[in-house]
């Protein structure tokens, strides 16, 4: 082998080594940015007439994308799947109405919190029940989503309470409407929407039987993205995008809550 030759393929291994293996900061940066969301939820992270990912977390996700300068990429993953799908580095954030609880916190990270929530009943439109302290009394069936801050909540706190845990929300809604269930525990706004779609057969009971804060999840140690986006959220707030965001999606949620003084606060 001629001296030249060797020393260009001495030059040339190097960069081998760098396509074939880890990715390069510029090349993290250039990537797109992976965000994670069960699209099952309007208004916040929901499909349109043409099945385009649509709704308030849709929007947030595509300004944050633009602020950090890269591409969007959206993966619609079931809401049991999508803190494994993170960990595993598939996507790069959680932004799908997630609550921010110490038992998450102990598997991946939270951005500050944007979102200020609660979790309260549906119950039947004849029912008895006006707070949770009624489901403690006799023989009660609850409908819980599997998963989420309510079937916590309601298996530490409800023991003598039947759960009946589902993979859907609309599902846990519908067990109430139809009177297999005496209530579902689940978030402000979803309960206010399911009441609207059975008016004639349930009742919401908004107010919050417990406070909670939504956040982005993101990787433990993925600290320059989180200190980005958090100045993203507080850049956000600033220039008032969250309540434009919800006079364009939930004007009529925002109202009813408003006018019966329960809180459901962008901060």
């Amino acid at each position: 082998m001629s001296l030249r030759r060797l020393c260009f393929l001495l030059l040339l291994f190097p960069l081998l080594l760098t396509g074939c293996g880890e990715r390069t900061p510029v090349e993290k940066e250039s990537a797109p940015f992976v965000v994670g969301m069960e699209m099952t939820y309007p208004p916040f992270e929901m499909r349109d007439g043409n099945n385009r990912p649509d709704g308030i977390s849709v929007r947030m996700a595509e300004d944050i994308a633009a602020w950090l300068g890269r591409s969007l990429e959206f993966r619609d993953i079931e809401w049991d799947g999508i803190i494994p799908a993170l960990q595993s580095g598939k996507i790069d954030v959680i932004i799908s109405s997630m609550t921010r609880t110490p038992e998450r916190e102990k598997m991946i990270a939270f951005s500050d919190g944007y979102v200020t929530n609660g979790i309260c009943l549906l119950v039947g439109i004849n029912s008895a029940i006006q707070s949770v302290e009624d489901l403690k009394q006799g023989t009660r069936k609850m409908a819980v989503k599997l998963g989420t801050t309510g079937h916590q909540w309601a298996r530490t706190n409800l023991p003598n309470v039947s759960l009946i845990i589902l993979d859907d929300a609309g599902t846990c809604a519908l067990e109430v409407a139809q009177g297999k269930a005496d209530a579902f525990l689940y978030d402000q706004i979803s309960i206010y929407q399911f009441w609207r779609k059975y008016d004639k057969q349930t009742r919401p009971i908004l107010q919050p039987i417990r406070q909670e804060t939504w956040a982005i999840g993101l990787r433990k140690g993925d600290e320059t993205l989180r200190e980005k986006i958090n100045a993203f959220l507080a850049d956000y707030r600033e220039k008032g995008r969250f309540d434009d965001l919800a006079n364009r999606y939930m004007s009529e949620e925002k109202a009813t809550f408003e006018k019966m003084g329960v809180p459901f606060i962008f901060h």
